[in-house]
């Protein structure tokens, strides 16, 4: 009698071992979310309460800070952080206002450039790029040393219909002194569609050129693009939305989409519209405050999301 009582005991605690350890196997086998993903974002340090809006970042390896920037609203100011994320250094930029500063990166010399391309309604038609020369990092305040504006050939109506909104931006690097500039789709009917446009490192006017289109999912939510930057090496380069990454290797220069590119889902979903490299396989991002949430810098290891040789 007492062993038929424990036979059933028996086979349901072996089925679950059993159970267990298939879930335990099939984690190691795919690198699954098990523990993959809660590790995919670690939060790094906290923004300074009065950057409230940040929306471009630049990690500066050479001083080990960050510099800052932020979006339309805002005063037109750069903003150097230190490791824990505490302001130690502002520099106002004179005689430029901050119509919608979008974007942030640097010149293998260390340059910085602004980038004033905001465009949620797609009227825009004084799109800028300004050069912050590197020994005036350190002043109080400063003039940018040149002006780059440009406009979108492929734009004829200011704004288009609404499902061609196809020209506001928050996502650019530098690479091969030129800027590559990824738009953010705001069409009514949303597909994932991005253009690619290289804007040349001279002072002056151009027509940017379309060299490539990126297509990510189609909810907006998840693959608006809202920030961008490349390596060191520049042998590889991301894409940012809120709550996504892409990473892009093996790109060829003439054609920068087309290389291996690999879709990345982050811990959660806010307001991300900063990312910079740390060193060729780590990220940093940066989110802006929004219902009592965010205001942090993340750090993310791209080495343990690129699959093993």
């Amino acid at each position: 009698m007492f062993l038929t009582q424990l036979l059933p005991l028996y086979h349901y605690k072996a089925q679950a071992m059993k159970s267990l350890y298939l879930l335990s196997a099939l984690c190691i086998a795919t690198l699954s979310s098990c523990g993959q993903k809660s590790d995919i974002t670690k939060e790094y340090a906290v923004l300074p309460s009065q950057l409230q809006e940040v929306s471009g970042l630049h990690y500066d390896s050479t001083s080990k800070t960050f510099w800052a920037l932020q979006d339309s609203g805002n005063k037109n100011e750069l903003y150097q952080l230190d490791q824990k994320g505490k302001l130690i250094h502002t520099l106002k930029i004179s005689k430029t206002p901050n119509i919608d500063w979008e974007e942030l990166t640097a010149d293998e010399e260390g340059n910085l450039y602004i980038g004033d391309f905001g465009n949620n309604k797609n009227n825009r038609q004084d799109l800028k790029i300004y050069k912050i020369d590197k020994t005036n990092l350190g002043e109080a305040k400063t003039t940018p040393s040149a002006i780059i504006t440009f406009s979108y050939p492929e734009q004829k109506e200011f704004p288009p219909q609404k499902t061609e909104l196809m020209y506001d931006a928050e996502a650019f690097f530098f690479y091969n002194d030129n800027f590559y500039i990824f738009t953010k789709n705001r069409s009514k009917g949303f597909d994932g569609t991005s253009y690619v446009y290289k804007v040349p490192n001279k002072e002056g006017s151009h027509k940017a050129e379309l060299v490539q289109t990126f297509k990510g999912c189609n909810v907006y939510e998840h693959c608006a693009l809202t920030g961008a930057a490349i390596s060191p090496d520049e042998k590889t380069f991301v894409l940012l939305s809120h709550s996504k990454i892409w990473i892009v290797e093996g790109f060829n220069p003439n054609a920068i989409l087309d290389g291996k590119i690999s879709e990345h889902k982050l811990k959660h979903t806010s307001q991300k519209e900063a990312i910079s490299f740390k060193d060729n396989n780590t990220i940093y991002i940066a989110d802006e405050v929004k219902d009592n949430t965010g205001g942090k810098i993340y750090q993310v290891d791209l080495g343990a999301l690129k699959p093993k040789p």
